[in-house]
């Protein structure tokens, strides 16, 4: 009784007056404050006013013709998407966003609602080849010569998502239309058109605001960045009653539209589910150090997805060390990585490092515990010049496919050891993928609005501009080893491969990991990851199959040693065949 209580008072301080049938809307004291944006950096600033409602110093609003500019500096001046526009209009209780490619957003005061025509088109980079793309790579040089991964036209199944409405007043969040300014709450913005898109958290602590990685901040094992010590440089505090109320909301919203995975988990509303399990009353009191606690052991415990993870205290709470906190999940697979990695050491020897290629008679194998890349694609091609590879999940596919196609090679088999990879760059393991298959193929399904896409992508493996089958070993006979600790990336590159009948499975059941992360904050300043909307799948007789419960291996290997005991598994292999 003593919770619904305190949730029904909470209730209270977030019912907009606009709300309620026939009554007239507030009249809000406003306050404004220049405030300067730490943009990834503490040298990269833009400063924006930020408004205040009725003396409330801790929920910052934004007016949204300023962010209209802020998100034409975003994309086109720090992200260099050159195509990039976006026009901004009023029309009595209406303000309409519309981007360059028509897709739009309309935020609608009266009835306090946010509408996409289409979300996806909205966010949509306009150097995107598919709706939902995720190679992050531009795929050209300055010269005009493909660099990498190369697109393939014609190939894309772009299915537009339905149109959304987010009703703000069903979270009771606010809108303000007052004095000619519209008005809406910065943490609700950042929500929903900055994390998605760039995959960065905004933050305000009463002096700054930051936009930034989940990473960005540091920890207090290893240490805080220049920018982790900005943020933290607020003195802690107890959180006003109206950002408390608006916090819990706005996470409750969030969560409710953006965890990829609230089907699989049947959850129909996350604020019935927090009240439930009786995590509301923390979440709705006034300590920043409670709600946190309790949202920590929410992500871990209860999603105990393993992408889902608390990353970092908000600076009302202060500097709290975030370790040694995880599910069950979590925590079987750090066990299966510890057991794993143990018996590859044991036979391999404890030097046995990886990225790794060895050749034992006419089998190459090539190890990979994550999927890395560099953000310079040019530096691939520079190896040509006398520079080193980069030592990252690209550089040695390129190593590997000089090796396996030099001069007198006796490879015949190849074999990519996923056995203790645990995930990573998307654009990494796609390059794997089309290194084995000549085209990859990746579809990915948004969960917020229904939209699916699949693109197909080649890569330049051999680094002479070029895409054709000297880029490949799909002529080989391919072998793919996974374990429990195949994970995300590499439970997805695995999922391909068993789609493509080429690359046949051997070990054990892989993990799943099926949703990218979407990185995310709270509006009282707390960082966590989220399993989000893009569920990465594959598509086969026209339809998308989630991959969230692993993949099952061709051939079981009973025990881990002989993952690892390559002269044993030669002999395995070259018996398949």
């Amino acid at each position: 009784m003593k919770r619904l209580l305190a949730f029904i008072l909470a209730l209270s301080f977030m019912v907009p007056a606009a709300c309620a049938e026939g009554t007239v809307p507030s009249v809000h004291t406003v306050t404004e404050s220049d405030v300067t944006i730490h943009v990834c950096s503490m040298e990269e600033t833009y400063t924006m006013p930020f408004y205040f409602m009725d003396g409330v110093e801790d929920l910052p609003y934004i007016r949204l013709s300023d962010w209209a500019e802020f998100m034409v500096y975003l994309n086109r001046d720090f992200y260099e998407d050159a195509a990039y526009s976006l026009s901004y209009s009023e029309d009595g209780d209406t303000v309409m966003f519309e981007r360059e490619n028509s897709y739009y957003m309309r935020a609608d005061f009266a009835e306090n609602v946010l509408m996409f025509g289409d979300y996806n088109g909205f966010l949509h980079n306009a150097t995107d080849s598919a709706m939902l793309d995720l190679i992050t790579v531009s795929g050209g040089d300055e010269d005009g010569n493909q660099a990498l991964f190369q697109r393939v036209s014609g190939s894309f199944y772009d299915r537009l998502g339905d149109t959304l409405t987010l009703n703000l007043k069903d979270y009771h969040i606010e809108m303000i239309h007052q004095d000619e300014g519209y008005f809406v709450p910065f943490q609700t913005l950042g929500d929903f058109l900055v994390a998605p898109v760039f995959r960065k958290v905004v933050l305000y602590n009463g002096k700054d605001a930051f936009l930034v990685d989940s990473d960005s901040l540091g920890n207090e094992q290893d240490g805080y960045t220049d920018i982790g010590e900005a943020y933290y440089s607020a003195e802690p505090q107890e959180r006003s009653g109206t950002l408390a109320s608006f916090g819990y909301w706005e996470l409750c919203l969030v969560l409710d539209s953006l965890y990829g995975l609230k089907e699989n988990h049947d959850i129909d509303s996350f604020s019935q589910l927090l009240w439930q399990i009786g995590y509301d009353e923390d979440l709705l009191g006034a300590s920043a150090v409670n709600a946190d606690q309790t949202l920590y052991n929410f992500l871990d415990f209860f999603l105990d997805d393993i992408h889902t993870q608390f990353k970092a205290y908000s600076w009302m709470a202060g500097k709290i060390p975030t370790e040694g906190m995880f599910g069950v999940a979590s925590r079987k697979i750090r066990e299966d990585y510890a057991r794993y990695t143990g018996e590859r050491a044991a036979v391999l020897g404890e030097d046995f490092e990886a990225p790794s290629y060895q050749e034992v008679g006419n089998t190459a194998y090539l190890t990979l515990d994550n999927f890395r890349c560099s953000n310079d694609t040019k530096a691939y091609y520079r190896a040509s010049e006398g520079e080193l590879l980069p030592n990252d999940t690209i550089g040695m596919i390129i190593f590997a496919h000089s090796r396996i196609y030099r001069e007198d090679s006796p490879v015949e088999n190849v074999v990519v050891d996923l056995s203790c990879n645990t995930g990573g760059s998307v654009d990494a393991a796609m390059c794997l993928v089309a290194w084995f298959l000549r085209v990859a193929p990746l579809s990915v399904k948004n969960t917020l609005t229904g939209a699916m896409s699949t693109a197909r992508y080649r890569t330049d493996v051999n680094i002479n501009n070029e895409y054709n089958d000297g880029d490949t070993v799909s002529e080989k006979n391919l072998y793919c080893l996974i374990s429990p600790v195949s994970f995300s990336a590499a439970n997805l590159t695995a999922s391909i491969f068993q789609a493509s009948g080429k690359v046949t499975l051997l070990g054990r059941a892989t993990s799943g990991g099926s949703c990218v992360v979407q990185p995310l904050s709270t509006a009282w300043g707390t960082i966590f990851n989220l399993s989000g909307f893009n569920r990465l799948s594959f598509m086969k007789n026209g339809s998308f199959y989630d991959i969230d419960r692993g993949v099952e291996p061709d051939r079981v290997l009973t025990r881990i040693r002989t993952f690892y005991d390559r002269e044993k598994l030669t002999d395995i292999i070259n018996g398949l065949y």
